[in-house]
């Protein structure tokens, strides 16, 4: 049977494998048809013929004897060279159309239509380009392994770099910590107890007299660059500060720099146990130089100065932020009102010099250019590259508010309160006894609490001539009726046994104890004593 869909017609052209296009793909065409040959079994005439033997056509001559059949062999049919058909244009593929095994109409074992066995020979035929395939395989796999690989190190990248971010914030975090510049953490600069800030610190300063050339007077101050806490700082000391002399007298400090301030830098370290690195000397018109040439500065003034005519100086503004020209910061730095305590003219000059120092450039090159440029003779020990390197240290304690400004009080007779002791000398200037300077005598404290000034002075000369340093400890509020020597290190006790022989004091008046005196040993004179 034919199928409706796929008729069977044997002599129709059929469609054979012509080819391959530039894809691969198979190429089909029509070829002439083959003749004819019958089935097999219409080759054989049963019982009269047979494949191979040819029959005998009846003899219609006189002669009537037949012959048996000759057996003939069978040969092939020459084949027949099909005549080389015009090129057609490749015929489009047809979409192949698959059978239907539910569909009763298809005829059973055999192929679909549209598809041939031969069409299928390529599977089973070896392909020239194998070998490059398999190249082009393994260089697409190494490829990928590569950009694996780049993808690995690039995360290996971002994990390093968040690392070593998270260090550095910490690291940062760190040093703000330590420098104490984190507002809501308080770092070791302001933990620093009494005993570690007096001698287990580092401290570079220097001491400043400002002579007022127009009206007379000077005003000191010290300069403090503590280098291991990083903190700045001013203390103002007073004229009537008693301090000692290279002969041994007694005198005050504003009545020794205007004697010249020879010894005064020795006289201050003996009464304060400092080591001042320098002396300088900051006249007037040198401190107007100073404030035009780091372009002014501005101060918070505390009270309104009024111009002086006769001494050419401008009026001042009262007020924050007020903006000081070089002559106003003079005019400023040296008011003092009549009546006023020494210790309010000290703080406004404490003001002029806090100002001044967060204008210096933070550079040690160009703050030293800065102090030249103001054409001052400076002292031999401290030449401009010195002083301009520690005002370039201290202004940038300045400018972080790393500093403190202090005025040193003393008593009326001259010597140092308690709290000055405890407050300014030891916390902050360092002094102590360990902060002599080296091969300088032994400092000896003296204290009268006899309420004869003669018995003091003889004391003194009697310390002296012993070849101590003397560092005035002042009168006590309350008489007292003996004598006592005292000191706080045990190391001291021979010292203090020495003094009191020298003294003519016996061994029981040695102690010890406590004491506000900056010195190695402290004498405090009783009613008891008597000069030899």
């Amino acid at each position: 049977m034919n199928d409706p869909q796929d008729p069977y017609d044997p002599y129709a052209a059929q469609q054979q494998l012509i080819g391959y296009d530039p894809y691969g793909r198979p190429l089909y065409g029509q070829v002439p048809a083959q003749q004819y040959e019958p089935p097999y079994e219409q080759q054989y005439d049963y019982g009269q013929q047979a494949q191979g033997y040819a029959p005998q056509a009846p003899s219609y001559g006189y002669d009537t004897h037949q012959q048996p059949p000759q057996w003939i062999p069978p040969q092939a049919a020459a084949p027949q060279a099909p005549a080389q058909p015009s090129a057609p244009a490749p015929a489009a593929v047809p979409e192949p159309r698959r059978p239907d095994p539910a569909d009763p109409a298809e005829p059973a074992g055999r192929e679909p239509a549209g598809y041939r066995t031969e069409q299928f020979a390529f599977i089973d035929q070896p392909d020239e380009d194998s070998e490059d395939v398999i190249d082009w395989l393994a260089f697409t796999e190494s490829r990928t392994e590569r950009r694996e690989e780049a993808r690995r190190r690039g995360r290996n990248r971002v994990v390093a770099l968040a690392v070593a971010l998270s260090l550095l914030l910490v690291g940062g975090l760190g040093w703000l910590w330590y420098a104490d510049e984190l507002p809501f953490l308080d770092g070791p600069g302001r933990t620093k107890g009494p005993a570690t800030a007096a001698g287990a610190q580092k401290r570079d300063m220097i001491v400043v007299h400002l002579r007022n050339t127009k009206r007379g007077g000077s005003s000191t101050a010290l300069l403090v660059d503590n280098v291991t806490a990083r903190q700045g700082a001013t203390v103002l000391l007073p004229n009537t500060l008693a301090v000692t002399k290279d002969d041994g007298t007694g005198t005050t400090l504003g009545k020794s720099v205007e004697d010249g301030g020879i010894g005064t830098r020795e006289a201050l370290d003996t009464a304060l146990g400092t080591r001042i690195g320098g002396t300088w000397r900051l006249d007037t018109p040198f401190l107007e130089r100073l404030v035009e040439l780091v372009g002014g500065i501005e101060a918070d003034t505390d009270t309104a100065v009024p111009a002086d005519d006769r001494a050419k100086t401008p009026a001042v503004g009262q007020g924050p932020r007020q903006s000081l020209t070089g002559a106003m910061a003079v005019a400023y730095a040296t008011y003092r009102a009549p009546g006023e305590p020494e210790a309010k003219q000290l703080e406004r000059t404490g003001r002029v010099l806090y100002a001044v120092l967060r204008k210096i450039p933070s550079d040690p090159k160009a703050a030293a250019t800065t102090v030249e440029s103001m054409g001052q003779i400076l002292d031999p020990g401290l030449d401009a590259q010195n002083l301009g390197g520690l005002l370039a240290r201290i202004g940038e304690h300045a400018k972080t508010a790393a500093y403190r400004t202090e005025v040193l009080s003393v008593k009326p007779d001259g010597g140092l309160t308690d709290e000055a002791s405890k407050k300014v000398v030891k916390e902050l200037l360092g002094g102590s006894v360990a902060a002599a300077q080296p091969g300088a005598a032994p400092r000896v404290g003296l204290k009268d609490a006899t309420g004869d000034e003669k018995a003091q002075v003889a004391a003194k000369a009697a310390l002296l001539n012993g070849g101590y340093a003397l560092v005035d400890g002042g009168r006590v509020d309350r008489p007292a009726a003996t004598s006592q020597v005292t000191y706080q290190d045990e190391g001291q006790r021979a010292r203090a046994v020495e003094v009191a022989k020298t003294l003519g004091l016996p061994e029981t008046a040695v102690k010890k104890a406590e004491s506000v005196v900056n010195a190695d040993v402290v004498v405090t004179l009783g009613k008891d004593w008597k000069p030899s």
